[in-house]
């Protein structure tokens, strides 16, 4: 027994203090997995914090592409109603200058009339004159003969 009480004292000289050794790094660790649990749980409520975060903005990023596709379609509309409104603005325009050359067609005519009766009362004008000329012609007419007439009668005299 001398044996089996030598082999139980070097396993207990040898092993305990390993024992001791292991039992101490087995607190620490523990110690440690607490502490990591603790950062764990520390991060798992920050993440959901940052999910629920996460997810506001997303609903608000969906509302706002809800708005967004609702400007688009009222954008649409108003340059649907531009592109009529420019349909109809050419179509008045057109209507507006064929209009402004009917006018112009008048306006030349009337100028050619106005020109004709322009040329007219020229030539009246020159009747007019010949006959003053006349007039004053017929009376320095009669007055010459007046005069011979005073100096026929003044000879017979």
């Amino acid at each position: 027994m001398d044996i089996k009480e030598a082999v139980r004292i070097a396993i207990k000289e040898l092993m305990i203090p390993e024992l001791d050794k292991i039992k101490e790094e087995n607190k620490e660790i523990k110690t440690t997995l607490v502490l990591t649990n603790k950062r764990l749980d520390d991060l798992n409520v920050h993440l959901a914090d940052q999910s629920r975060r996460i997810d506001e903005t997303n609903k608000r990023i969906d509302e706002l592409n809800k708005r967004i596709d609702e400007l688009n379609k009222r954008i649409d509309e108003t340059n649907n109603r531009i592109d009529a409104l420019r349909v109809e603005l050419r179509n008045e325009i057109a209507y507006t200058n064929k209009r402004i050359d009917e006018t112009n067609n008048r306006i030349d005519e009337t100028n050619n009339r106005i020109n004709e009766t322009n040329q007219r009362i020229d030539r009246l004008y020159e009747v007019i004159v010949r006959r003053e000329e006349h007039f004053k012609l017929d009376q320095r007419v009669a007055n010459l003969e007046r005069e011979v007439n005073e100096l026929k009668k003044k000879l017979v005299a």
